[in-house]
């Protein structure tokens, strides 16, 4: 492959995240879960990435409630994904880790 083809890709990839983004922030209250499921390729932790860039945008343009919104989502889809420690896997890392002040970061994002 080409470096241009390379970038229409990521280009495309870019524009189906921002798509789903826009259709998960349009849906009816309930929704979400159905519109996540009709995208289950996309799903992954690029995808995370973009909602939490997405929410940031909102959080620094007045809009709070799709900032939280989007957020909230990130948060439930890492966890489905394997994304985010589980809270018994993070008190059991707190109990034994000398650093456990400091807040984990998941590996795959």
């Amino acid at each position: 492959m080409t470096d241009s083809s390379n970038t229409s890709e990521k280009d495309s990839l870019q524009f189906r995240h921002l798509r789903l983004i826009d259709r998960l922030l349009q849906c009816p209250n309930g929704k979400e879960p159905e519109i996540l499921n009709s995208e289950t390729d996309l799903l992954n932790g690029e995808f995370v990435q973009a909602l939490m860039r997405a929410a940031s945008y909102f959080a620094h343009h007045d809009n709070p409630d799709s900032a939280k919104f989007l957020v909230f989502i990130a948060r439930e889809l890492s966890h489905q994904l394997g994304l985010y420690p589980t809270d018994q896997a993070s008190a059991q890392a707190s109990t034994s880790s000398p650093a456990a002040d400091s807040p984990e970061i998941p590996a795959k994002l």
